[in-house]
């Protein structure tokens, strides 16, 4: 009895370590993804990694996507990549993206706190953010 005992312990530690295995690379896969889109300022696909219901509650206003067209992004700069968020099922990054104004050839910043969570049952990460707001500081 002992020996099964055992021996279902270490199954359930060898599954347990495969789920968050999985998880971790479902998180570096969407994240790299993630930063690529951005990286081409394809805000449209970058809609696609906003959790769907946080893009119904705060879908972004045609003025809002109308200045990605504006930009060209010259840089995305992960910093430390991402770090523990609340849960376990929560990672935080903090990310500087660098945009070139089409028009003016001017170069701005802009910090993106990105808050991510995982989904269990679809095996997926979803942005809990929101795509960044590049409006120009006033």
């Amino acid at each position: 009895m002992r020996r099964l005992i055992l021996i279902l312990a270490v199954m359930a530690t060898a599954l347990a370590g495969c789920a968050s295995d999985r998880r971790s690379d479902s998180m570096t896969e969407t994240l790299t993804r993630y930063g690529s889109v951005v990286r081409w300022g394809d805000a449209r696909s970058a809609l696609s990694f906003v959790d769907p219901k946080v893009a119904e509650a705060n879908p972004p206003s045609s003025m809002e996507m109308s200045r990605w067209a504006q930009v060209r992004v010259s840089g995305y700069d992960e910093g430390v990549g991402p770090m523990p968020g609340d849960n376990p099922n929560e990672v935080r990054q903090v990310v500087q993206i660098n945009l070139i104004n089409n028009n003016t050839q001017a170069e701005r910043s802009v910090v993106d706190h990105q808050v991510w969570r995982y989904d269990p049952e679809k095996h997926k990460w979803w942005l809990m953010s929101g795509i960044p707001n590049i409006a120009p500081p006033k």
